[in-house]
Formats: C-alpha cells, structure tokens, sequence
C-alpha cells in the first residue's frame, strides 16, 4: 500500500496504490495532510481497502503530486552519512546537524526544477524522508519515536552550494530555500510496510550514477533522529525530516554542478524513482510545473 496525490499544482487529490491497482480516497478524506495522518488515516485506508470500499481510478496523463500537502516544517539533516561528510570536507559529527527548509521548497517527484537565477553551484541529494503522524514532543526513547512516524518517501534535498557555503553569513539557508528545491515523493509508504534501516538508496544526472549507498550507513538512525529532535521543537503530523545524503554530489569536485536541461534522477528501494528536470529560472514561465505519468 502506497499513498499518492494526484492532479494539478493546488488541486491534488488523494489516492492509494494497493498492487497494480489505484483507488480515490476522497470519500475518507480531502487531502493527505497532518490532520489526514493524526486521525490514524492510514489505518482507515488499509480498512477500506481490506473491506474493498474504495472506487477503482485510473491514473493516466495524470500528474503526481508531493504525496503530503502542506508541511508545517521540513526538518533536515546534514552530513548524516560518513563519506558525505569527508568530501564536503568536514569530520563526522558528533550530534545531528540541523537546518531547514521552507515548505514551500516541496514540489512534486516529477516537477521541474528551477535553477536559481546566478547559480553555479546547484547540487542534488537523495534522501530518505521521514514523515510525521503524531505529535512528538519530549519523547522518552527511541522506540517511542518511532511509533510518532506516519511513513517513508524520497527527497531531493536541491541544494546551492555557493548560497549555502560561500555566501551563507553562517548558516546554509540561503542555499537550500530556493523554489522548488525539495522535490517529495512519488509516494508515503506507511511505517509498518518498510524496515528504513537498510535501504538501498541512489541517484542518476542524465542517466549517469552518481550516488549508491544505504541507509544503513547512517550515522544517526531514524528513531534516533525523531527522538532527538523532539528535546528541542515540537515536530506535528506532517512535519518531514530529511535524514541526510551519502556520498556522491557535485560538491564532492567529481562530477559538473547542475545545468538547465539536465535530469536528475532519484530512488529508494521500497518507494520508488523521481525525476526532475532542470530549468533555468530566469526564464521559467509561470505555470504549473510539468505533468507526469510515471509512478
């Protein structure tokens, strides 16, 4: 069971892929948000689905949207993975490196990706993605936390490395907030469906490898991560963490930074593949972002 949204920028609609089969879920709810995720909504669409009360749908020509509509927060982890952190130069940390991204950075797993305008430095970084479905607040230990998790999806953590490191007044915000800079999905895979512990997780610019490694790898482990995160703030259903990147991006000096025209390609066995392509932003029109069939 997978959980989507569909349909144009602002006018998704929710839905469940259950084997090769997609089923509207509007008569459970209008969205797929924090309130969809604090009502046990997921355990009310396995239910439906069990008692085969869902309308079967057809997903053709259809766009795929962020699977979770309107985060209060996206919470992000840097330099999670060891070898990430040696080729951004940088030892191991020793407690987790925290930043954010605004919300309105999510755009959908195949929307386009807007180049900033002045950027030479435009990076990608896929990620797993934790989404929140209870209230975590003062969690008392890791296993609790991990009964506040509503599911799993795959971020691209876009990232402008010069705004970020070189121009950053001393934190990364500038390089990370950039429209369309955390494209989200194809879909929320429910906690109990995926063991995010060894994850097989890997990126592709124009076809070619870049990053392949496992979550696994992982210096600080997801459970540890909602805990940790909830001493500080208060995370609400629907709040993202994005738990870090391996080793493998342009600023490693391997491989050429982004470009208009480019595709990046990311994926996390159990979830699935996005694919965003790269437009130059100076001459982006204003519109939807491009529509997309692939699931």
């Amino acid at each position: 069971m997978k959980l989507q949204r569909i349909g144009e920028l602002g006018a998704e609609r929710p839905i469940v892929l259950d084997g090769d089969h997609a089923y509207d879920l509007r008569s459970l709810t209008g969205d797929i948000d924090g309130d969809f995720l604090a009502a046990d909504g997921i355990v009310a669409v396995a239910s439906a689905l069990a008692a085969e009360r869902l309308p079967r749908i057809d997903l053709a020509g259809e766009r795929i949207g962020a699977p979770i509509a309107r985060p209060h927060a996206v919470w992000c982890i840097g330099m999670n993975y060891a070898a990430h952190a040696a080729e951004s130069g940088s030892a191991p940390p020793q407690t987790p490196v925290v930043f954010f991204k605004t919300p309105n950075t999510v755009v959908g797993p195949y929307d386009d990706v807007l180049i900033p305008r002045d950027s030479h430095k435009t990076d990608w970084e896929v990620e797993l993605a934790v989404v929140i479905g209870r209230r975590a607040r003062y969690l008392d230990t890791v296993d609790e936390a991990m009964n506040h998790i509503a599911g799993y999806t795959i971020s691209n953590d876009v990232s402008e490395r010069a705004f970020q490191l070189e121009q950053s007044g001393g934190q990364w915000s500038k390089g990370k907030c950039c429209e369309t800079f955390n494209p989200l999905g194809p879909a929320l895979v429910p906690r109990d469906q995926l063991d995010p512990g060894n994850l097989r997780l890997r990126s592709f610019v124009n076809g070619e490898p870049r990053q392949d490694s496992s979550t696994a790898d992982l210096i600080f482990d997801v459970g540890y991560l909602v805990w940790h995160l909830s001493q500080y703030a208060v995370l609400e259903p629907g709040d993202i963490i994005n738990t870090g990147t391996p080793a493998g991006v342009a600023l490693s000096g391997r491989y050429p930074y982004l470009r208009d025209g480019d595709v990046v390609e990311v994926e996390i066995e159990g979830i699935g593949r996005a694919r965003q392509r790269c437009r130059d932003a100076t001459w982006a029109r204003e519109s939807s972002p491009s529509a997309s069939v692939e699931a």
